[in-house]
């Protein structure tokens, strides 16, 4: 077998994949907000917690913080020309569930709209944030979890039928079968 060379690079975030995903803040009956992410990561299972980062010169930092909570929103990977719009736009300016044509419906116990177009919705409160320079890191509690039926395999979300989508180095990769067939 051939001996492979490493190179040294410089520190970036190029941890691959991370998951793409919109998350909707504020109140869905006053101002409210869709971002896209990709700094998103499971941070606990017991209680299930989540970890978003967000530039606090971003419009939906102050909703986050203002409103504590938030919804993380996952797209399959036929939702990505919306996915790529809120993350263009901004929410001070547009109404980003018009301009992407998603429509905001209420949590069960968040104020954050879920997106009804997207298949899986997290609903999560926030439990801490972090500064952490360029983006702070907002833990949330998972408090809620909505699932289209069909993307439910035996009542399991099944990744296959789900076709998420992984952001590397600004392009959108959607998210291939087992590798451990």
């Amino acid at each position: 077998m051939e001996e492979k060379s490493k190179r040294v690079l410089s520190p970036a975030p190029l941890l691959c994949p991370v998951p793409v995903v919109v998350v909707t803040c504020g109140d869905i009956d006053a101002e409210k907000n869709a971002i896209t992410l990709a700094w998103v990561g499971v941070a606990s299972s017991e209680p299930p917690c989540v970890t978003i980062g967000v530039r606090p010169t971003r419009y939906s930092f102050g909703l986050i913080q203002r409103y504590g909570d938030f919804v993380i929103n996952v797209p399959g990977a036929d939702q990505v020309e919306a996915v790529k719009y809120c993350g263009s736009v901004s929410g001070r300016n547009e109404d980003k569930f018009k301009g992407a044509a998603l429509t905001p419906i209420p949590a069960e116990r968040v104020r954050a709209p879920l997106i009804k177009e997207f298949p899986l919705n997290l609903e999560c409160k926030v439990k801490s944030r972090i500064s952490l320079g360029s983006h702070d890191l907002f833990i949330g509690e998972i408090v809620e979890v909505h699932a289209n039926s069909d993307i439910l395999t035996a009542g399991e979300i099944d990744l296959a039928k789900l076709q998420a989508v992984t952001y590397f180095r600004g392009k959108y990769y959607p998210l291939g079968g087992p590798a451990d067939k």
